[in-house]
């Protein structure tokens, strides 16, 4: 029995106001060759097959496209609803889907035998048995009580999830007897695990009640495929727990380290192999840091270096002990003949904690409003095209209520 554990599409991002219409496509593409060639019996989605609740109308074609070309395969597609995706989105093709060998686990607010269920092997024998965990919200799982403590929510919601994992293991358990083969029991998850790596695109979950769930509170199944966190990790140091990450960078903190997903054969119940398998970079991005001078020779040699003719996309992070006004308009000089865009501009963090450490070693009467407004303004980002314009609208909505204010002091 061979699985491939994926998860964390979000079809439908815009990043920056840049659609990854054409990167999720490529990437589908690649998923069905290896599908193929590797005669996978089961694919995974762990969560977040979509951006938002709302997805774009492409979106939702390319996930239906999905569905039927996996079908053509004779592939299993097991899709489990992520904390981003809309459980009445998704639940509205279930009945369609699960006539085209796909099961659809949407939420934990259904029965129990809903979400244990054998996946057949390509003779339509069972060859697993799937304990399908979505993304698990409080309100299905456990009733909150008058007077409860932060801590005590935490620890009530912990304990909830630990006791829904270990219902749908027993459930498993007889449904694997039942069945007289010697199958592996594997078990979805989408949240976080403690002790775990996230990047600036993930969304916290369970803020303010779960920070993150105990390792232990998972059940003895054979391989447990996670959402959620979207680089590659190994939880608790247990092989068979693992985030096999996004497919694609949703943030530029997630460049440097290879996309994957994790192709789990097994061997009777055994895990026989787990193979991590790197996915193609669809779409050049990087992050340049440094001075100013550091990037321009950066930049200058990226002409050279760039052998792709796709836009490269960049993060520029500027280290000066300078405030620099017109940094966006100097950034905008050194590109205009490059083939990239710069999707982000921001300031090193340790500048930005200079400017704030020097802020607080000034006072009130040592400043001009304007100066004062300004450096408030310098402990903020305004990096894309919209945010410059946001930025432009409150300078001048200050420079009038200032003016405002300042004739009224004159009069009285």
């Amino acid at each position: 029995m061979k699985i491939l554990h994926t998860s964390d599409w979000h079809l439908g991002q815009s990043f920056f106001t840049k659609s990854r219409k054409d990167e999720h496509q490529k990437f589908i593409e690649w998923l069905l060759q290896l599908v193929a060639t590797e005669h996978i019996d089961a694919v995974i989605i762990a969560g977040d097959i979509f951006d938002t609740g709302t997805p774009p109308s492409y979106a939702r074609e390319m996930y239906n496209q999905f569905v039927v070309d996996m079908q053509k395969l004779n592939c299993v597609l097991v899709v489990l609803g992520g904390n981003h995706d809309s459980v009445s989105t998704l639940n509205e093709s279930k009945q369609i889907l699960a006539c085209l060998n796909t099961f659809v686990v949407a939420s934990t607010g259904v029965a129990a035998s809903e979400q244990v269920f054998s996946i057949p092997d390509k003779q339509g024998q069972p060859g697993a048995i799937l304990c399908a965990v979505p993304f698990i919200r409080a309100r299905d799982v456990l009733q909150s009580t008058a007077g409860e403590t932060g801590l005590q929510k935490r620890q009530a919601l912990g304990e909830a999830i630990k006791q829904h994992y270990q219902e749908l293991y027993q459930l498993a358990l007889a449904q694997k007897l039942q069945t007289g083969r010697d199958i592996p029991i594997i078990a979805t998850g989408h949240l976080t695990a403690l002790g775990v790596t996230q990047s600036e695109s993930v969304r916290d979950i369970y803020i303010g009640t779960l920070d993150g769930f105990a390792a232990d509170g998972f059940p003895p199944a054979d391989y447990i495929a996670l959402g959620h966190i979207h680089k590659p990790q190994i939880v608790a140091k247990s092989e068979h727990i693992r985030y096999c990450g996004s497919p694609i960078p949703l943030s530029f903190d997630e460049l440097g380290k290879p996309k994957q997903v994790m192709l789990v054969e097994f061997s009777g119940a055994t895990v026989s192999q787990l193979q991590p398998v790197e996915v193609p970079n669809f779409q050049p991005m990087e992050v340049i840091k440094g001075d100013l001078a550091a990037i321009t020779a950066r930049l200058q040699a990226f002409e050279q270096s760039n052998a792709t003719s796709l836009t490269c996309w960049l993060c520029l992070e500027v280290d000066s002990q300078d405030y620099l006004s017109d940094l966006q308009e100097r950034v905008q000089g050194l590109t205009a003949d490059l083939n990239v865009e710069v999707l982000q501009l921001r300031r090193s963090r340790n500048q930005r904690r200079q400017l704030l450490n020097q802020a607080s070693n000034e006072t009130l009467a040592e400043l001009a409003p304007e100066e004062v407004f300004e450096k408030r303004l310098t402990m903020e980002t305004f990096e894309t095209e919209h945010e410059q314009a946001t930025l432009n609208k409150v300078r001048l909505r200050f420079n009038q209520i200032l003016s405002e204010v300042q004739v009224q002091g004159s009069e009285q």
